[in-house]
């Protein structure tokens, strides 16, 4: 048995409300797992399900655990445990996919701690999940769906996705190991106004800085700055060698600010306090 985790990140906000729902699966030397995970603008919770219960469908990108389902169209969820009660359901709309593969070349190269996936950048949610009757109700909302599968998280990364008027971005950037060596690996996707631009390591991006919550990112002609102004964070849990021990922290729904130039020309400039973000660099 070799040690693997694959997860997917389904992102739902309205102008009032987040909501992620994160299932995995999880496979290391203590055994195979599963686990749906929620997080919102308040709580986060993780429930664990037996092995048994995970089914992945890859032709048609189905997933189900237990009486939780998940697709393109939408997901479906009804559980309920002593600290935890689920149900309800939501729709999703036409997927905002890439238009490649985010990873580039690095797909090709074997044994990478960890591979992501992005499916889309932008979808409408509407429907209904109520969390410990709290009701999540979205209504033309939007959705953001990612994916990871490896080993492990790596050990020091920056995420943050974001949605703002006439678009949507998501930046990671992470330390890489790579055999005796590592390195800063950064990939980006901003989708504004009907266009499309990658930062990444293997098209030349580069840190240029990353302290107290601030990422500066240049390639070329565009520089993208992002800072985490203001943390709402709450404990997820993470892979470590297949097994979901580590703990991390995201904020689902935080202040922060975004600026991206090209050719020193602003295309846009704003802050929210509608982002997400994880920094599991240094303070």
């Amino acid at each position: 048995m070799h040690n693997y985790f694959c997860g997917w990140y389904f992102k739902c906000q309205s102008n009032t409300q987040t909501l992620a729902v994160i299932p995995a699966f999880h496979q290391s030397k203590e055994g195979s797992s599963a686990s749906i995970q929620f997080i919102t603008n308040h709580n986060a919770w993780n429930i664990p399900f037996s092995y048994h219960q995970f089914f992945q469908d890859k032709n048609k990108f189905q997933i189900t655990l237990g009486n939780n389902h998940f697709s393109k169209d939408g997901m479906k969820l009804s559980l309920h445990t002593k600290d935890c009660s689920v149900e309800g359901s939501l729709l999703f709309g036409a997927f905002s996919p890439i238009r490649y593969d985010i990873m580039g070349p690095f797909q090709f190269i074997p044994f990478l701690q960890c591979r992501h996936s992005i499916l889309s950048m932008k979808h409408s949610v509407t429907g209904n999940i109520c969390i410990n009757g709290v009701d999540y109700s979205f209504s033309n909302a939007n959705g953001y769906l990612e994916g990871d599968r490896g080993y492990s998280f790596p050990k020091e990364y920056a995420w943050t996705q974001c949605f703002f008027e006439g678009g949507s971005l998501v930046l990671c950037v992470a330390d890489i190991p790579f055999g005796l060596f590592s390195f800063t690996g950064i990939i980006g996707i901003i989708h504004y106004h009907g266009r499309e631009y990658r930062l990444a390591t293997y098209l030349g991006a580069k840190v240029i800085k990353i302290k107290n919550g601030e990422l500066i990112i240049r390639q070329g002609s565009l520089t993208l700055s992002v800072k985490l102004l203001e943390q709402n964070h709450h404990p997820l849990l993470a892979p470590v060698s297949g097994a979901m021990k580590r703990t991390i922290h995201e904020s689902a729904c935080c202040r922060a600010s975004y600026c991206f130039k090209q050719n020193h020309h602003t295309l846009f400039s704003f802050e929210t306090m509608s982002a997400s973000f994880e920094y599991e660099y240094p303070q």
